[in-house]
């Protein structure tokens, strides 16, 4: 009996010693958040310094700390897994963006995005698979295959739309904004389809049937992801407006919107589709139907909401990446052979450049070839900016290295390990280094005037009051159908004015079948007692 107690005993002492350093660890985290957010608030409105570059700074501080204190074995407070950040921490962010997209601006340039956040990452992922075949077969680098080759690719094609939107001002380049947000979202998604598309390949044998199907696997997956997202959204709008829920709680409301958003990235998950793609069209659709539906505190509180869990995950992500770049388990692996190390890390670096620079000078060459007016077309220095942006790495590439190259953030495998760190090194210098650079960049390339106009913001979508639009009358919905933007008379005419053409006749098939069916701006919840109800008297 007594063996038996001691050994319950002992096993309850080290599950106790367990759960408090869970604790203090979990403590200590949400310190360094805390900190994060002060120190990020306080150097806001400085020249250099961003809120990812702060919490990256942390992170590394924090580290160097975890280090000395426990002399040299770990450098983490808490251990990374990827599971963790697909399943916790993207969809908030990825949902945000899609949820506080102005819509309009956004479809304005959608061609330019979409070829820029698709075709784009297509090209780029091209060329950095090839890169990386030619040079790592050179090197001694372990054992990569043709998989991994790949997987590398689609790694390094995703850029960092959240440092990258922190640097950028909405105010004074409406333009950039709009085309760098909507094509670093639209590439994070094509990045992880890319990624699981290789994932499903069996590369054993290379032919063009493989290639055949890996296009086929890559744009099914982009669509139904897509057509579940815009599913999903159009559901919550249709049930919210038909059962009424701020007549009584403005809290089943929001829990509504926010559990369903959920869902929409755990269904494509568990139908192993691109969970991002979906959240970020669910989030399009809840802003432009289902937000419209609910009662006035409703809409501020969802649109807080929404954007603090982003915010929190965004911070947590970067702080976490600051501490990971000084684990000494996936360095001791590559210790031996430094030099090679770093030869990688440029190697993946100067490639990411090449692959960038690849498609958005051609691309914007094209785009500007369907637009009349010099106001719309992308300048030569605007496309140097949107190039330098774009070169950030960050958090989706780290999850997507982790999952390809280590099991719940350990590896014993020196060319794995010798992966991850080429990452995060990667990840640190393009964000701390492009990162820096790029605001002084934009000053330097576009100065700005002195006084900047200001108009009204697009009324359906959850943001800011008050943000310029991006061009003159094809941005105002009241001015699509007048009659200064004339009707295309051929074909010819109809390439020339595509936006205005596709929004107009989206404009009337959603006044006149979307909105009856699922609400949207100008369907106001009857709420007895509200301000709304108070001031239609």
């Amino acid at each position: 009996m007594t063996p038996i107690l001691s050994y319950v005993v002992s096993k309850w002492q080290a599950l106790s010693t367990s759960d408090h350093a869970s604790v203090v660890s979990i403590n200590l985290f949400v310190a360094l958040l805390c900190a994060c957010i002060v120190i990020g608030h306080l150097l806001e409105e400085t020249r250099w310094m961003n809120e990812s570059i702060t919490a990256l700074f942390i992170g590394l501080f924090t580290g160097v700390i975890i280090l000395l204190v426990s002399g040299g074995k770990s450098s983490h407070l808490l251990l990374f897994s990827e599971d963790t950040f697909f399943i916790y921490l993207l969809p908030p962010i990825i949902f945000n963006a899609g949820f506080q997209v102005k819509k309009k601006q956004f479809f304005v340039n959608f061609m330019t995005i979409m070829m820029f956040g698709a075709i784009g990452t297509l090209v780029s992922c091209l060329i950095i698979s090839l890169g990386a075949f030619q040079f790592f077969k050179k090197m001694d680098v372990g054992s990569l295959d043709i998989a991994d080759i790949l997987a590398i690719g689609a790694i390094f094609a995703a850029t960092d739309s959240v440092c990258t939107l922190q640097i950028l001002n909405q105010d004074e380049t409406p333009l950039l904004y709009s085309l760098v947000f909507g094509e670093g979202v639209v590439n994070d998604a094509t990045s992880v389809v890319l990624f699981n598309a290789i994932q499903s390949l069996d590369l054993s044998k290379v032919d063009a049937t493989v290639a055949l199907n890996f296009i086929g696997s890559f744009f099914y997956l982009f669509s139904t992801s897509t057509l579940l997202g815009v599913f999903v959204g159009l559901l919550s709008a249709y049930v919210i407006k038909k059962l009424y829920f701020g007549r009584h709680s403005t809290d089943r409301e929001v829990a509504l919107m926010i559990l369903m958003a959920y869902l929409s990235y755990m269904l494509a998950e568990l139908l192993d589709l691109s969970g991002i793609l979906t959240v970020f069209f669910c989030g399009i659709v809840m802003s432009h139907y289902t937000w419209h539906n609910v009662t006035e505190s409703s809409r501020v509180t969802t649109k807080h909401a929404f954007a603090t869990l982003s915010f929190i995950s965004e911070t947590f992500i970067f702080v976490y990446v600051g501490m990971d770049a000084l684990d000494i388990e996936k360095w001791s692996f590559v210790s031996d052979s430094p030099g090679t190390s770093v030869a990688v890390s440029a190697i993946l670096l100067g490639l990411v450049m090449v692959g960038r620079a690849a498609f958005v000078f051609p691309l914007s060459f094209i785009s500007n070839l369907a637009k009349k007016s010099s106001g719309e077309k992308i300048t030569f220095r605007e496309q140097v900016i949107i190039w330098w942006a774009g070169l950030m790495r960050g958090a989706v590439s780290i999850a997507l290295a982790y999952h390809q190259f280590t099991r719940a953030g350990h590896t014993q495998l020196r060319g794995n390990a010798m992966m991850i760190t080429s990452t995060i090194t990667v990840v640190l210098l393009s964000t701390m280094v492009f990162g820096l650079l790029t605001k002084p960049l934009i000053n330097c390339l576009i100065p700005q005037p002195k006084h900047t106009t200001s108009m009204l913001s697009d009324p359906g979508t959850p943001k800011s009051f008050s943000v310029p639009l991006l061009g003159s009358a094809q941005d105002s919905e009241l001015d699509l159908d007048s009659p200064h933007v004339p009707r295309p008379s051929s074909i010819r005419a109809l390439l020339a004015t595509p936006t205005h053409t596709v929004h107009r006749y989206w404009r009337k098939f959603d006044d006149s079948f979307m909105r009856p069916m699922f609400g949207g701006r100008g369907f106001v919840p009857f709420v007895p007692g509200s301000p709304t109800e108070r001031g239609r008297h």
